[in-house]
């Protein structure tokens, strides 16, 4: 599947509180907490639960939302696919970071181990 400048510019602009609830209804509907999906929000993106309420009140865009972040240096250890492309491969920034999130929020929604998730073993 190729990626179009459409398909980054479509992410880039799209609002994270837009999102975000469906995060929360993917893994509680799998029995999983939203203490778990912020743990995985703040692995990758260095937000505690106090700036991500604050970024999901200003409604920013996922361009906004990534920009500022401190990306995990082991962000590149998430591979696989999502949303039928290869997260690996993705060349545009914000869209591949917001694979990454994607990604690891359908890991905690399938049942990994949270270990496996920050990709610390």
């Amino acid at each position: 599947m190729s990626i179009t400048s459409h398909h980054d510019e479509r992410i880039a602009k799209m609002i994270f509180a837009s999102v975000y609830p469906h995060y929360v209804t993917k893994v509680e509907k799998k029995g999983r907490s939203q203490a778990e999906l912020h743990q995985i929000i703040e692995w990758l993106t260095g937000y505690d639960k106090t700036k991500l309420k604050k970024l999901i009140d200003e409604k920013v865009t996922f361009q906004e939302f990534f920009k500022n972040a401190a990306l995990n240096p082991n962000a590149k250890l998430i591979t696989g696919v999502i949303c039928g492309y290869r997260v690996e491969e993705i060349e545009n920034p914000t869209t591949q970071q917001t694979r990454y999130l994607d990604k690891l929020v359908d890991e905690l929604a399938r049942g990994r181990k949270m270990e496996r998730i920050l990709r610390t073993t």
